[in-house]
């Protein structure tokens, strides 16, 4: 099935868009007007783009409905100034309020019922519930458009990052399940990445893995690897040798399948499991074992 954007109401395509590009990270963006009235609305369409200079860019669209803009995009275009705050789990139905097309006048900050902080080199408060704060000088808001749903990219430079000393790790850096972030999905999904939903893939960057072409067709017949098991494996950087798999075979939970009837099938679970550990070499070794080979 296949459709035509030409063919769609904007309302209908922006909802494919947004069920097809997902999740995105929420900028949760405070601002001030030229008279100092703070203004914080949230953002779905927003992304990191370089780390030298530090830039980030969110995207303050027109509305569908009546191509009126936000009061957020009239005031970075006023003032240059903006603070992108964090969504954590814990202040995301908050977040929400501030959704709503209240009026001009409103504070977004007493709907809430969140707290402003005073930010360090720029006019607009921070957030003081999230934990994550990046202050920025607008360098460019470039508009994509004249109808309701053209979107005007807000382009950022990070002039300073605040982050809260309980979503690091012993290294200093941000910790995943700590900090806790939402993501925006289609229509009113969302997502939480932290917990189950966050896990490491291990893949260098400078690395000749081996590939899926250097697989044996019986790996890829397996009822019981999945095609991401099948990619770990065809990530190795080298083949195992003979001794490496003479020696596996006799290792005691190895030689002990080894001598079940149905040697074969417990094999490939036995590198199903050394696959979640990312002990990829063993779980290659394991399904050679488990083809005779």
């Amino acid at each position: 099935m296949y459709f035509e954007p030409n063919n769609l109401s904007t309302k209908d395509l922006h909802q494919l868009l947004l069920g097809i590009v997902a999740p995105r990270p929420i900028a949760f963006v405070s601002t001030v007007d030229s008279e100092g009235n703070p203004n914080l609305a949230p953002f779905s369409f927003f992304n990191c783009f370089s780390s030298n200079p530090p830039i980030v860019i969110f995207s303050a669209n027109r509305r569908v409905s009546n191509n009126t803009t936000k009061d957020t995009l009239a005031n970075v275009i006023a003032t240059g100034e903006c603070v992108i705050n964090a969504v954590s789990h814990q202040v995301v139905r908050q977040v929400t309020l501030c959704s709503v097309d209240y009026p001009s006048d409103v504070n977004e900050f007493v709907k809430s019922g969140l707290t402003p902080i005073p930010s360090d080199l720029v006019k607009p408060p921070r957030v003081k519930e999230c934990l994550a704060h990046l202050e920025c000088k607008v360098k460019e808001v470039m508009p994509l458009g004249e109808g309701g749903g053209a979107g005007n990219l807000i382009i950022c430079e990070v002039v300073r990052i605040h982050a809260d000393p309980s979503i690091l790790d012993e290294n200093q850096q941000i910790d995943p399940h700590k900090i806790d972030l939402m993501a925006r999905m289609g229509r009113a999904f969302y997502s939480r990445a932290s917990g189950d939903a966050v896990y490491k893939i291990f893949q260098p960057y400078i690395a000749s893995p081996i590939g899926f072409e250097n697989l044996p067709e019986t790996f890829k017949q397996s009822h019981i690897l999945t095609a991401n098991d099948l990619a770990a494996l065809a990530s190795l950087e080298s083949l195992p040798t003979d001794d490496e798999i003479a020696e596996m075979a006799q290792e005691k939970e190895v030689k002990q399948i080894l001598e079940q009837a149905d040697y074969k099938t417990l094999l490939q679970h036995y590198a199903h499991r050394m696959l979640t550990m990312e002990r990829k070499k063993e779980a290659f070794m394991a399904m050679l074992l488990s083809i005779g080979q």
